[in-house]
């Protein structure tokens, strides 16, 4: 691997909001959680099929994994995104582009890391919701939504990121 400039890039508005969505996204999940968990019955759904329908049940204390993990993937993203030299980029990162490149890929991991605290948040809302009767299962329509919001702005930025190659 060639040696890639190496910046600390400055925060614009848009990056300082999502950051802030993230972390309030991150409590939130926490939130509604720990309000909820001594309302949970001992048995609760863990596991949903492609149609959004509960196939696996455990424990209540699995209600807490979803938030445990996207806890950890928001932190480690977040670390992860201080160091945009390491990321993988479709073209040659030089020094003309690389703050172009870097603003934009750490911009989609911002985005990526929002949605997943958003769709983990969801789904520990679906639970509730069904453990209280008020749902079935997660939705049919839930399967192709985590699709949308997870592969849209990744294809947006990836195009981003190739429109600025060919103009350099």
């Amino acid at each position: 691997m060639n040696k890639r400039p190496r910046m600390k890039l400055q925060l614009n508005q848009t990056d300082k909001i999502l950051e802030v969505l993230g972390w309030v996204s991150v409590v939130g999940i926490w939130a509604l959680t720990l309000t909820n968990y001594s309302i949970l019955p001992e048995i609760i759904p863990i596991h949903f099929n492609g149609a959004g329908k509960a196939d696996g049940f455990g424990n209540k204390t699995h209600i807490f994994i979803l938030p445990i993990i996207s806890t950890l993937l928001f932190i480690g993203l977040t670390t992860l995104n201080k160091h945009p030299h390491m990321f993988n980029y479709p073209s040659q990162i030089t020094k003309e582009n690389a703050v172009h490149q870097y603003t934009n890929a750490t911009r989609m991991m911002r985005v990526l890391k929002l949605v997943i605290v958003v769709l983990f948040g969801l789904i520990v809302f679906r639970k509730i919701q069904i453990v209280n009767g008020h749902a079935d299962g997660l939705g049919t329509w839930f399967l192709p939504l985590t699709m949308g919001m997870i592969f849209i702005p990744m294809l947006y930025f990836l195009i981003k990121s190739l429109k600025k190659k060919t103009t350099i």
